[in-house]
């Protein structure tokens, strides 16, 4: 980005900004700009309709509970279908081929798992967050601290990768400083969320779903139908698209451990659970996770698609030459010339910027809701507060670190969650003799050992020996959480907590 000095010597961000919006439009990346800006128009516009709505603090925690199974699908798909659905899929088809589709597969049976374990007992646990869950089922104030810290962390080390996708999808289409879309995207959750909490942030989310869908619907078409107007000799060669595909000893570890990060990730993402006690009851929670199954099914054919007509058009030196997430980007202008290649883009920049948006907003206000239970009272000022803390600390990390691949971030978080909340909301929900000291043991362990091995993974780097294993850990971090949860319930001291029989009915008998 070319900065333009004054006389004085000093820079001003306002000279920043117009100089590099200036230089976008004059290298044709205008269309980029005006797409992103029309995604945080409707979405502001969208959310301030349910500011309209906003009225009690049970309105901005869990939108009194009153979010019907059609809205309330389509909003939780909207959150999602974050950066790595959107841009990592296809990503990661280019560079790895098959392995790239067990990623959708995943996430997609991720929702499977919950529909079948948690979504309608945590519904009927009436609780407003994760922490209320653990205080009814446990009644444990150490349990609860420690499941805050874990609901908060998670919630910052997804919204991490949410940044530096906009990040990239700015600085890749748009010429923009690297800064740009992290800033974006912050101040457009926190317009969103600030004045409407989750009423607002329901409706914007379910609309962005949508735009998703659009945006990636839109240029396949016109791929498909340019592709099927060319001549046979210049058509990319779609036979070699899997026979790249290198497999080794390591493969069936990866994949195995993968999935089962993905499948039980799914139930321990905060932004995710917290769309469950919007539900007007159980059997709505339910119906809300079985319509989502479809949603995401119909959307993931997309990124698939587009993914191996992305393997196919970039060979060779193409594919080490940029980095894999903006494989999307580049691939109407490897298409198409001129304007259609422009705009193509430009609707595909702007669904990307949907998705930083609908996940970010989500994972705000579950962090902020969290947040505000636990130190500022409960109150609504303390869920704006809790939103800024929410969103500052990630807003700094982003900036100051590097780019990930994105689907490769969003896999570590899965497994995190997997290996941190799985065992304690699967035990808590369907095991009667589960104690607090057990659900503690099982927690600190999975994040522990998680944690660790994913670190060391990192300063070994892709390669050396172990690493997979280390950058791969579900496979054994979620059995060993599991099984720590569970001997220190049965040969450990404590009992299960009193009233557990009444507590598991509540969980599991329909409300009427």
């Amino acid at each position: 980005m070319t900065v333009v000095t004054p006389s004085n010597g000093a820079t001003t961000v306002g000279e920043s900004i117009r100089q590099a919006l200036g230089d976008s439009l004059n290298n044709g990346a205008g269309a980029v700009l005006m797409a992103v800006v029309l995604v945080a128009a409707t979405t502001l516009l969208v959310s301030s309709y349910g500011l309209r709505l906003s009225r009690s603090t049970g309105d901005f925690y869990v939108a009194s509970r009153r979010v019907s199974p059609r809205m309330n699908a389509s909003a939780v798909a909207g959150e999602y279908i974050s950066a790595a659905s959107f841009l990592g899929v296809a990503g990661l088809i280019l560079v790895e081929g098959t392995y790239g589709l067990w990623f959708p597969v995943g996430y997609t049976a991720g929702f499977l798992t919950m529909l079948l374990f948690v979504a309608g007992p945590l519904r009927r646990s009436g609780a407003y967050t994760v922490p209320d869950f653990v205080t009814l089922r446990f009644g444990s104030p150490r349990l609860r601290v420690l499941t805050v810290l874990i609901v908060v962390l998670t919630g910052w080390l997804y919204i991490v990768p949410q940044l530096h996708g906009a990040s990239l999808a700015l600085s890749t289409t748009a010429g923009l400083g690297e800064w740009v879309g992290p800033v974006a995207v912050v101040l457009v959750v926190l317009a969103m969320v600030l004045p409407g909490g989750m009423r607002s942030v329901t409706l914007a989310q379910a609309i962005q779903y949508w735009i998703k869908l659009c945006a990636l619907l839109i240029p396949l078409v016109f791929i498909l139908l340019r592709l099927g107007t060319v001549e046979p000799t210049a058509a990319p060669d779609f036979s070699a698209v899997w026979t790249e595909t290198s497999a080794d000893g390591t493969d069936f570890y990866r994949t195995v451990s993968l999935v089962l990060a993905l499948m039980l990730g799914t139930i321990g993402l905060p932004h995710v659970l917290v769309r469950f006690y919007t539900n007007p009851d159980g059997d709505a929670a339910r119906r809300t996770t079985f319509l989502l199954l479809g949603l995401l099914s119909a959307f993931y054919v997309l990124p698939v698609t587009l993914g191996v007509i992305a393997r196919a058009v970039f060979t060779g030196a193409e594919r080490e030459a940029h980095a894999p997430d903006t494989a999307l980007l580049r691939l109407p202008g490897a298409l198409f010339d001129g304007a259609a290649g422009d705009l193509l883009t430009a609707v595909v920049a702007g669904g990307a910027f949907a998705a930083f948006l609908s996940t970010a907003s989500g994972l705000v206000v579950s962090v902020s809701g969290v947040l505000s239970q636990e130190f500022f009272g409960g109150t609504v000022r303390g869920f704006r507060i809790g939103a800024v803390l929410a969103v500052a600390l990630p807003l700094a990390i982003a900036m100051a670190t590097s780019h990930v691949a994105l689907a490769g971030a969003v896999a570590m978080v899965f497994t995190f969650t997997a290996s941190a909340m799985a065992p304690l909301l699967l035990l808590g929900i369907w095991w009667a003799q589960v104690t607090a000291r057990g659900a503690f043991a099982g927690m600190v362990t999975g994040a522990a050992a998680s944690l660790v091995s994913l670190t060391a993974g990192l300063v070994l780097g892709e390669g050396s020996p172990g690493s997979v294993v280390l950058l791969y850990p579900a496979a054994w971090c979620v059995p060993l959480a599991f099984a720590a949860a569970v001997l220190v319930s049965r040969f450990g001291a404590g009992h299960p907590p009193a009233g557990t029989a009444v507590t598991l009915a509540r969980l599991h008998l329909p409300e009427r």
